[in-house]
């Protein structure tokens, strides 16, 4: 066993208390094979009577004949070898565990969980009570690591130090750890089975609570650094704001009104501004950027705007440039591509203070670039860079304002958690005169009702997007691709001018292929998702994706708004495959049903869940074991509110009754907390 547990990390008595069960087995009142259900999931002492192997389809198939005095069912396995017949021995007593269903050769466990069942009368461990079944450990480890973990949580469970203030346990009304560490491992024969699978329990509660308040407490920490760092105090006087919101070539929306009083007041504090601006895509936030733009510049500083390509970034400076040039401000755009003279010319400029804005890539990182005096920073689609970028950009000034915008929703829970150290904003209203895009699901065979659309559009002169989830056709995988999809369109729309634009093309065939279909000298663009973030091209008023099942419904919605940009009335058509899943279904039917960015990532966080939401294991954010942010709303706002009035406090958590809560973010969260977003 020892060895099984070294394997996978555990080394110590608190690696297994806090080895949290995967599922749990009723063995409250075991089963007689007779009273077995299809399609239920049950749990009987059997003997085995008989085994055989058989092969079929190139596999070895393994069958053991499991009966007791009401009758008989099949144990069957689909990949076997002896170490499986071994565990089988003819006579042998067994427990065995799984859904029950119906095969032509009679009632079968598909690929049971087992385990001897010689001491059923006298152990109190393994029978008459719900028992654990621990991840990542295989079903014959799993009776070992049991009696440990009994032996653990009896022993020294008792002993575990009790992080949580008093005051703050029974305030929140959770449970004691060690108490909820004990029922976690084995919990009393009157435990609902249902809320102990679905990890909501009580003992699971607490478990949750300790992961989202340690986490918030990680981020009260770090966002109090920032409140105390002495910063720039920009004077945002009425007549300077005036003069910034003046600039816009239209009147803000009342959302946009909003953000931008919440930027200048952060902006006129003497600390550094460190706040994130969510907006659907088209909702303004690189207008409202702009205003905190023009703040800056009236206060003698420098900005820096970075976006994640250089379609976007030329696409802002443009922006930028039509904006600022007729106040007399100086926009220079800084990325990697272009004349090395013309590069390092705008270097100077913005190195001189003469460009009070520089617009770029991750180029405005390098070495080379210096500013005068860079006051504020913003950050678009700021996902897409890593926290050392972000860090990298702002050590050009001395402490300066960092803006962080995303078009991309993210659901309240997940923005509390992943940007917990930052002030959040966001812009929930479109400007007046968008129509919102109607979207309509089709499926393969329907496919011709979506082309005769969309050459509808083309004859109106209009322009319109395909994608495609793959480059290239793939033996493996039976999905229509990019490669092959834009020949079979040329064929469709003879008098169309289609273009190719895919990710492994090199950055100056990518930008040749935007610029032409921006430029309307392409019709359609058939595209994968490389051009899901940021472009912006008004006449397009179509986009339809192919094989659209496969995609998220984060990913759907950036894609569908990259239409409905112009005044004209946009369509989405979605292209269903033959393979849906009911999960793929489900998105399908989210995206007919709204146009709401929040909506649908809220959607998106219940039907993924948050690891797989933007990515986030990659993000330095904790895995969370026990929390779930789809379900636990309530109990993370109630974990940000509780962490942050403590911090407020007691800064450096030292208080007597706080040295507990510093000791246990140290030892089990701070390691993993110190890479977390810092926006």
């Amino acid at each position: 066993m020892l060895g099984a547990l070294k394997k996978r990390g555990l080394h110590r008595i608190g690696d297994v208390l806090f080895l949290l069960p995967r599922v749990y087995e009723d063995r409250r009142s075991l089963k007689r094979i007779a009273q077995l259900r299809g399609g239920e999931r049950g749990t009987i002492i059997a003997t085995v009577r008989d085994t055989e192997e058989s092969f079929g389809r190139g596999r070895r198939f393994f069958r053991a004949i499991l009966a007791d005095a009401s009758g008989s069912i099949a144990a069957t396995y689909f990949q076997t070898g002896p170490w499986l017949k071994a565990r089988f021995p003819i006579g042998k007593r067994l427990v065995a565990s799984g859904e029950v269903r119906q095969s032509l050769r009679g009632w079968e466990m598909p690929h049971p969980e087992i385990e001897p069942a010689d001491d059923v009368e006298t152990s109190p461990i393994h029978f008459n009570r719900i028992v654990p079944v621990y991840p990542g450990f295989e079903r014959h480890e799993q009776r070992s690591l049991r009696e440990l973990a009994f032996k653990v949580s009896e022993q020294y469970a008792r002993a575990i130090e009790e992080p949580l203030p008093d005051a703050l346990r029974e305030k929140v009304g959770v449970l004691p750890l060690a108490q909820a560490l004990r029922i976690i491992h084995f919990p009393p024969p009157e435990t609902s089975l249902a809320a102990l699978d679905g990890h909501q329990s009580d003992a699971h509660r607490r478990l949750a609570f300790d992961e989202l308040f340690f986490l918030q407490l990680g981020m009260a920490l770090k966002r109090q650094g920032v409140k105390v760092t002495p910063g720039i105090a920009f004077d945002v006087a009425p007549p300077r704001l005036e003069a910034a919101t003046g600039l816009l070539p239209f009147t803000m929306t009342g959302a946009q009104a909003r953000v931008v009083h919440q930027l200048a007041r952060d902006m006129a504090r003497p600390e550094p501004m460190n706040r994130l601006v969510q907006g659907d895509v088209g909702s303004g936030k690189t207008a409202v950027a702009m205003v905190a733009a023009s703040l800056a510049v009236q206060n003698g500083y420098q900005v820096a705007v970075m976006a994640p390509t250089e379609i976007l970034a030329e696409q802002h400076f443009k922006n930028f440039s039509r904006v600022f040039e007729k106040a007399g401000i100086d926009v220079a755009l800084v990325t990697g591509s272009g004349a090395s003279k013309a590069k390092r010319e705008r270097r100077e400029r913005v190195a001189s203070g003469q460009a009070m804005i520089a617009v770029g890539t991750h180029a405005l990182i390098e070495d080379a670039v210096e500013f005068a005096k860079l006051g504020l920073v913003v950050v678009d689609e700021q996902h897409r860079f890593g926290v050392m970028q972000r860090h990298q950009l702002m050590a050009k000034g001395v402490r300066p304002d960092v803006l962080v915008m995303t078009a991309t929703p993210i659901p309240r829970t997940l923005a509390m958690t992943m940007y917990g150290d930052l002030d959040v904003s966001v812009i929930d209203e479109l400007p007046p005169g968008r129509t919102p895009i109607e979207t309509r699901v089709f499926t393969d065979k329907g496919k011709s009702r979506a082309w005769e659309a969309v050459r509808e559009q083309l004859a109106q002169g209009h322009q319109a997007y395909v994608v495609y989830p793959l480059v290239e056709e793939s033996e493996k995988v039976d999905l229509s691709d990019a490669t092959q999809g834009a020949e079979q369109l040329k064929a469709i729309f003879p008098t169309a001018r289609v273009g190719l634009l895919h990710g492994r093309m090199k950055q100056d065939e990518k930008d040749a292929v935007m610029s032409a279909f921006r430029a309307h000298q392409l019709d359609l663009l058939v595209s994968t998702t490389v051009i899901e973030v940021g472009v912006d091209v008004p006449n397009a008023s179509v986009m339809v994706i192919e094989h659209a099942e496969r995609f998220g419904l984060s990913q759907l919605h950036q894609l569908r708004g990259r239409v409905g940009r112009g005044a004209a009335k946009s369509y989405c058509f979605l292209i269903a495959g033959y393979a849906r899943s009911e999960e793929g279904q489900a998105r399908l039917e989210v995206m007919a049903e709204t146009n709401d960015g929040f909506v649908i990532a809220e959607r998106d966080l219940e039907i993924r869940g948050p690891g797989e939401f933007l990515g986030t294991r990659q993000s330095g954010l904790p895995e969370l074991a026990v929390a779930n942010l789809a379900r636990d709303q309530d109990l993370l706002s109630l974990a940000q509110a509780e962490a942050r009035a403590i911090v407020e406090v007691d800064p450096a958590l030292e208080r007597p009754e706080h040295v507990r809560l510093r000791k246990a973010l140290e030892e089990r969260w701070e390691g993993r907390l110190k890479l977390a977003r810092v926006g």
